[in-house]
């Protein structure tokens, strides 16, 4: 970035659909070459699809609701995050996210790498 570059302000109406998984809806705000950031929202309940996000490293944050993150041989890994939380996810670690709470959660998220950002799979390894 140079120095005559402007900064972007990005509000909720001018995010756009994110790659979809099942269970899952993503808002991408910004998106260059390297970098992925934006919104994923799940319901109350809901388990998303398992998927990876090839080459990327991913931060999320719980901002709302809570997360439920399987990951690992057979899906064995578990995290459970819940508002103010992170979590790291790895390029090429399989996952799927859950909402074990009452509300819908709101996860921030910011994906750095490259290739495509999303790969939705039948399921983890298997050990």
């Amino acid at each position: 970035m140079s120095a005559d570059e402007l900064l972007t302000h990005i509000t909720p109406s001018q995010r756009v659909a994110g790659d979809p998984t099942p269970g899952m809806t993503r808002e991408a705000a910004h998106v260059s070459d390297g970098l992925w950031s934006g919104i994923a929202f799940t319901e109350p309940g809901m388990t998303s699809g398992w998927h990876h996000h090839g080459e990327y490293e991913t931060v999320i944050y719980v901002a709302s609701g809570g997360l439920r993150m399987e990951a690992g041989p057979d899906g064995t890994q578990l995290i459970e995050a819940g508002p103010g939380d992170f979590v790291y996810v790895p390029p090429g670690a399989v996952h799927r996210e859950g909402n074990p709470s009452a509300e819908q959660s709101e996860l921030v998220v910011v994906r750095t790498g490259h290739g495509p950002a999303v790969t939705n799979v039948d399921g983890p390894a298997r050990s």
